[in-house]
């Protein structure tokens, strides 16, 4: 679950991270009294949405008066941003950030996120704060400096002073910074996020450091022991149909393909997309319906996947441990019958109530493919697909 900026510094805060002072805005009246409540002469009017490389779109404006926040605000709010890292038509904008300006010496960047090599969490910080961090990777990748956290007592003294000195941090600025990182780790590990980046961190000609920015994603899988998090969720960023799968209990991910999938296990669901396209077809989507899904969780799967005008063919890839087979099988034909099905359909049962569930499918009536297994079942549908 992503975060807007203005709450992920909302977090940093709790944890004592220094941010700039900011007012969120919904209408450009807002914005203009927002800088006026700041008091500065120069501030910064900031697009409030999930996607990064928003100041390179135009989503980031400086502005040096009541009227230019105004005019700022009024550019963005209610029309599409559109980045690099978001859809081709872009988010549209529904909320903006106003903050202070700063009189900035430096900026750098940081971030902690997983690494699944070491299996720890991972530091990650920069000198060339402010830019693309792929860029930096891709060019220059030896500016980009990596200190390990322990889960449990998370980031010692040692590396974050080894991470400023690798910086060039000035040594006035040392133990300041060095704080800002020990509690960025500390609020990546409590708040149980995926991933934590600041781009860019500063210093300041006053010898202060501020996250001048804040990006933050809380793993899905820890919201239920965070109801202050989970809160925050801003379903207006979300897929739509992404929303309503969650919603049903249904993990589902929109893909570019025309094969749409409907299997229970992520593991499986991965393997199902990875034969699809070993096989020549491109999969349509992630949709995992869970080990134990009802008749009703199987039809509203159904009906996601056809909501999908891509959708040339549907394949059922269920192994019965947990879930029934015979169960499935019956949401598959209480699904194909309330729809009026057209697409082709191929369905590969295996495991528990698995006869019960083929005899099912055979007696139905319908128009349904067996397969009797991943490789048939994969090699059908695309070629029924096209």
């Amino acid at each position: 679950m992503k975060l807007h900026e203005f709450q992920a510094k909302e977090r940093f805060r709790a944890y004592g991270l220094p941010t700039p002072r900011g007012i969120v805005a919904e209408d450009a009246e807002a914005a203009r009294a927002a800088y006026t409540e700041l008091g500065g002469d120069l501030a910064v009017v900031k697009a409030q949405i999930h996607a990064g490389g928003r100041g390179k779109a135009g989503g980031v404006k400086l502005v040096r008066s009541a009227d230019e926040a105004i005019e700022a605000a009024e550019g963005m709010l209610g029309k599409p941003l559109i980045t690099k890292q978001n859809a081709p038509d872009g988010t549209i904008v529904r909320k903006v950030l106003v903050e202070e300006g700063l009189p900035i010496a430096k900026e750098y960047y940081a971030a902690v996120t997983l690494d699944r090599r070491l299996e720890v969490p991972v530091l990650m910080v920069s000198s060339e704060g402010g830019m693309d961090i792929e860029e930096v990777a891709e060019k220059t990748p030896e500016l980009i400096l990596r200190e390990p956290i322990d889960p449990v007592q998370g980031l010692p003294d040692y590396r974050a002073r080894r991470a400023c000195f690798g910086l060039g941090v000035p040594k006035a600025q040392q133990r300041a910074f060095g704080a800002v990182l020990k509690g960025l780790a500390k609020a990546f590990l409590e708040d149980d996020a995926s991933l934590l980046e600041v781009n860019p961190l500063v210093t300041t000609t006053d010898d202060r450091v501020v996250c001048l920015d804040g990006k933050l994603s809380i793993d899905d899988s820890a919201l239920g022991r965070h109801k202050d998090l989970a809160a925050m969720r801003d379903e207006g960023e979300e897929d739509p149909t992404e929303v309503r799968a969650r919603k049903a209990g249904l993990s589902y991910v929109n893909l570019d393909g025309n094969i749409g999938c409907l299997v229970n296990g992520a593991g499986l669901a991965m393997a199902t997309m990875d034969i699809i396209k070993l096989h020549g077809g491109e999969p349509a989507n992630f949709l995992d319906v869970g080990g134990s899904a009802s008749t009703e969780q199987v039809t509203t799967a159904f009906k996601i996947i056809l909501e999908d005008p891509a959708v040339k063919g549907i394949l059922v890839n269920i192994f019965g441990g947990i879930m029934r087979c015979d169960v499935v099988a019956q949401g598959v034909v209480d699904a194909t019958k309330a729809l009026g099905l057209e697409a082709p359909l191929v369905v590969r049962l295996h495991g528990t109530n698995m006869e019960e569930g083929r005899k099912i499918l055979e007696n139905s009536g319908l128009k349904i493919i067996p397969a009797d297994n991943m490789k048939d079942a994969a090699q059908k549908i695309v070629e029924a697909a096209q």
